[in-house]
């Protein structure tokens, strides 16, 4: 595996978006955000299988990882969405607590960006949670971008692969083929009981 290669390209963001993943992880278990554990373990799991797909050379497991970080991209952009309350999406409603009214840990913890709004502080909640999940989507985006590069470059190596004897009809390897004029008959068997 060349250290420049994208194979190895993958491999190292896929240990990032795992490192950044399980710190999200952590801090939604905190706040009890359970839809976004959900969908945190299952971006664990997609990352994982990404990993295996780019150090084992399977296109098909890079395929899936692709197609994951498509849906982790837009879950990000909804998640942005949600705390820039765009639309009917408010981030009082209890979306990502699955219906508990819980409030994120950041929120708990006072720990929230705070906008000077007509001459008083006025506390906004989501902020922590907008940079995380802007990374994400931006980490998503070049995911997919290097996963469909990575499945580009195995296809091309598959194609390219000539064993001994392989395709080519005028190999030294093979003899020349030989005529038959022999038709095939099907063969009976008798079982006796």
């Amino acid at each position: 595996m060349g250290c420049c290669s994208g194979r190895c390209f993958i491999v190292t963001f896929c240990i990032f978006q795992l490192v950044f993943t399980v710190e999200r992880q952590v801090f939604d278990f905190l706040g009890f955000m359970w839809a976004s554990i959900l969908a945190n373990f299952l971006h664990i799991i997609f990352v994982i299988v990404g990993l295996f797909g780019a150090y084992q050379y399977r296109p098909k497991f890079l395929v899936l990882y692709a197609v994951w970080n498509s849906l982790w991209l837009g879950w990000n952009v909804f998640i942005i969405c949600l705390y820039l309350d765009v639309g009917v999406l408010k981030r009082e409603s209890s979306i990502l607590s699955l219906g508990i009214e819980n409030r994120t840990w950041w929120f708990n913890q006072n720990l929230t960006c705070i906008f000077e709004s007509s001459g008083r502080g006025a506390a906004e909640e989501g902020c922590v949670e907008i940079v995380h999940a802007a990374l994400q989507a931006i980490m998503a985006l070049i995911a997919f971008v290097a996963a469909c590069y990575v499945i580009y470059v195995f296809t091309e190596e598959d194609d390219s692969f000539d064993f001994i004897g392989g395709f080519d009809s005028y190999s030294s390897y093979h003899s020349p083929a030989k005529s038959s004029h022999m038709a095939l008959q099907p063969i009976y068997v008798y079982v006796f009981l």
